[in-house]
């Protein structure tokens, strides 16, 4: 599931979230969600909120609780800003505060459903970027990548694993706020991928824990040759048969969500780069 609200800011935007074929045989949904807004702060610069979240599989409405942590976040991020507040000024506390709306939308949820928070178990990865600057949170696997001044990736916090094999951590566990990774980046951030765990292998060297690159050199190419304003539907629509498609199922029978943003224009990407 996915919703992006947009307006003209220079960004450009392909967003889609994709059933795992192994949910497919199971006869069960895409647990996967995404979300994606573009909002003016104060001194009206442009700020992007972007949101994806991983729905446990194990849980009965993880369909459910992640649409419903991308829909939060995003909320919280546009009252933060109408309030007056800007991308320098989140702190570890106003991270901690947006996952604690979290809990509490779910639990709400729960309540009025006769169900359990554990039921709505989902992962949280956000990126929250400005004109100078871009703050960073995230609960669980998956993972968010930028490319830094000279073009290359980097992931800004490698996947939060659990003590078993295959676990990790969810937005809905007790201590979730303590366990948050969160990162403020004094800088112009120019271009983002948000992943779930589903296309984790495909784009992350676990070994020696680094980006693959070339994966996002030439998934970008397409979002920076776009005309679009914010979202490109035609290119969100390509992505998402792209993580439908045998090249990438073969190789991970999870959901998969990918955000890719950019407002580099192609001539602008280093030629080594490229």
């Amino acid at each position: 599931m996915g919703f992006c609200r947009m307006i003209h800011s220079g960004w450009r935007i392909a967003a889609a979230s994709a059933i795992g074929s192994s949910h497919v045989k199971q006869g069960t949904v895409c647990q996967d969600s995404h979300a994606c807004q573009v909002l003016t702060d104060r001194d009206g610069g442009t700020v992007i909120a972007l949101v994806v979240s991983d729905g446990a599989g194990s849980a009965a409405l993880a369909d459910e609780g992640s649409d419903l942590a991308c829909r939060t976040i995003v909320e919280a991020v546009e009252v933060f800003l109408a309030r007056g507040g800007r991308v320098s000024d989140l702190c570890l506390d106003e991270a901690r505060s947006w996952v604690e709306m979290v809990q509490e939308a779910i639990s709400l949820r729960a309540t009025d459903a006769g169900t359990t928070l554990r039921d709505y178990a989902c992962t949280l990865l956000v990126a929250v970027i400005g004109e100078d600057g871009a703050a960073f949170l995230q609960v669980g696997d998956g993972a968010m990548v930028v490319a830094d001044e000279g073009g290359e990736w980097a992931w800004v916090h490698w996947p939060q694993r659990g003590v078993y094999a295959n676990s990790t951590f969810f937005v809905t566990e007790s201590g979730a706020a303590d366990r948050m990774a969160f990162d403020l980046v004094p800088r112009k951030v120019d271009e983002v991928a948000l992943f779930t765990d589903g296309i984790e292998s495909l784009v992350l060297h676990y070994a020696t824990k680094s980006v693959h690159a070339p994966f996002f050199e030439k998934i970008f190419g397409p979002v920076r040759l776009s005309t679009a304003e914010g979202l490109d539907v035609a290119l969100s629509g390509g992505l998402e048969r792209y993580l439908s498609s045998p090249a990438v199922c073969d190789r991970t029978d999870d959901d998969k969500t990918l955000i890719l943003a950019t407002r580099v224009e192609a001539a602008e990407r280093p030629a080594e780069a490229s």
